[in-house]
């Protein structure tokens, strides 16, 4: 990397928002970017979580970006290997690779408000970017909790998305603390080679079946041939996960059937009635994660498992405590305890015009227009933020919306010429929240009665949207410029006339010019947040 590179476009991070934000700059004809990973090759989450058992929870078909349909998907739901094979496909087909800075962790990113660019640190050096795009995704940086007794333990301690595959589990007896995701996942792959395996529970999931299946090689043939099949396949996916909306986002009491299916599930596979009470959930079915898996129940049913219903609290020696005080002689310990989610760890790496942090910007709460622009911060875009994650659908979908969104901004940016840059106005800002989160009132995370990493800190729901995938399309179509302050540098081409639209005097002095177009971008799309 040149020490003075200057690129128009900085995208950060190659997973799923990465490389749709790389290939969407290519269709519109920018090829002046740079993405920046910190890793040794693409695929983000795909890459890092390579646990044995590793697969998508939303189906293949469906799972996949609208623009880059595989008709080899092998399976219904595919695992990490398959995934992880489809993102470098991508990467070649769209020929991303001359963009990729791979081993370019970054450091530090400086708004420069003088030049109106920001100022990039990373792991192989400096540059320059107009624009940056985000897109680190809120499950990059796993969360072990802080276990006293920990750092002391002789054993074998690692992450689920950091799993050690030199560690020969056979025979062992390991614990494993979490019961998410990724947790109902490992438990069923590693309870064969475990000698004893202890799962500490603090909260019991819902678990539903996971109906997968190989996809035929007829099936496969039929999608080659006639690619508009892979379209109708995925339409009817998204279609029935798009009618299961209301049930999360207004009528919360209409999943009391969906328990009804989860408990029978449960009871085929758990015949122990004491296990079973402690495998039943005591809150609404949806308020966490539903989860998929047709192996987990019959797994801790198995002789050589114990379910603790306790979290893990303290760790003396080899010996691992739960909060209710029972214990168990361990040599591994496996934490499936998920990611910072909430309090993202890039957000302390980003300084904006007003010289703190985005973390700080944050301190109570992330928040950010339509998902994607955060006031105080000109030319910075998020793939994945604030409020934008879903409970029973596929991410890609939401990711391809923020492009639009993406693709838009920086439209905008080349109608105003010059030097140029966009803050998001705090008051739209904080209108926008306002509406999500009058709107995530009667959800089901928000009255399901859980606790989840839906939440951040102070008990607010800043992850997930509470509307349809449709609903966030149609308000992500387009920046509306009148939620927006354009910026240019003193005396730039059209600063007066746009400070003239402002109704005051261009401002030309040391700092950049700040204006706010209130009649440019049209009327404000600020009401579809709460259709």
């Amino acid at each position: 990397m040149a020490e003075h590179e200057h690129v128009r476009v900085a995208v950060i991070g190659s997973g799923f928002g990465g490389l749709g934000a790389a290939v969407r700059l290519r269709r519109e004809g920018i090829t002046d970017f740079v993405v920046l990973e910190r890793a040794d090759s693409v695929g983000g989450t795909w890459r890092d979580n390579s646990y044995p058992g590793c697969a998508c929870d939303v189906p293949s078909h469906l799972y996949s970006f609208s623009f880059a349909p595989n008709p080899d998907w092998p399976r219904t739901f595919s695992g990490q290997r398959h995934i992880r094979t489809y993102l470098e496909h991508v990467t070649d087909v769209f020929g991303l690779r001359p963009h990729i800075r791979f081993g370019s962790e970054v450091k530090l990113m400086t708004w420069d408000g003088e030049q109106l660019r920001w100022e990039i640190e990373t792991a192989r050096g400096k540059l320059t970017a107009d624009v940056v795009v985000s897109a680190t995704g809120p499950l990059s940086d796993p969360k072990i909790p802080e276990i006293p007794g920990l750092a002391s333990f002789p054993g074998k301690v690692f992450h689920s998305a950091r799993w050690d595959h030199d560690y020969d589990l056979r025979g062992k007896r390991v614990a494993m603390v979490g019961t998410g995701a990724s947790a109902i996942q490992i438990v069923p792959s590693i309870q064969r080679q475990a000698g004893r395996l202890t799962l500490f529970q603090r909260t019991p999931p819902w678990v539903m079946p996971r109906v997968d299946r190989a996809i035929s090689g007829a099936e496969r043939r039929l999608h080659r041939a006639l690619p508009f099949t892979t379209q109708v396949r995925r339409g009817l996916l998204w279609g029935i996960r798009e009618l299961q909306v209301q049930a999360f986002t207004k009528r919360p009491d209409e999943l009391g059937l969906v328990e009804r299916l989860a408990k029978r599930n449960m009871a085929r596979a758990v015949k122990d009635p004491a296990l079973r009470a402690k495998l039943t959930p005591d809150y609404r079915i949806g308020c966490k994660r539903i989860l998929l898996s047709s192996e987990y129940y019959p797994a801790l049913a198995r002789p050589n498992v114990d379910v603790v219903a306790s979290g893990l609290s303290e760790i003396r020696g080899s010996t691992v405590v739960a909060a209710d005080g029972s214990e168990a002689e361990v040599d591994a310990i496996i934490f499936g305890t998920g990611f910072h989610v909430t309090d993202m760890p890039i957000a302390e790496r980003v300084v904006g015009a007003e010289g703190i942090t985005l973390a700080e910007s944050w301190k109570n709460g992330m928040q950010a227009l339509r998902g994607a622009s955060a006031a105080g911060f000109p030319n910075w875009m998020t793939i994945i933020g604030p409020n934008t994650g879903l409970g029973n659908s596929s991410m890609i979908l939401m990711i391809e919306s923020q492009l639009n969104y993406m693709a838009d901004y920086l439209r905008q940016l080349g109608v105003l010429g010059g030097r140029t840059a966009l803050d998001a106005r705090p008051e739209a800002v904080d209108s926008w929240n306002r509406q999500v989160q009058e709107r995530m009132k009667r959800t089901v995370w928000n009255t399901g009665g859980c606790t989840s990493w839906y939440l951040d800190a102070s008990g607010r729901n800043t992850t997930i949207w509470p509307g349809t995938t449709t609903e966030f399309r149609r308000a992500t179509r387009r920046v509306d410029l009148a939620e927006y302050e354009v910026i240019r540098k003193p005396g730039g081409k059209g600063a007066d006339a746009d400070a003239k639209r402002a109704g005051a005097p261009a401002r030309t002095a040391k700092r950049p010019a700040r204006t706010t177009p209130a009649s440019a971008g049209g009327a404000s799309q600020q009401s579809e947040a709460a259709a």
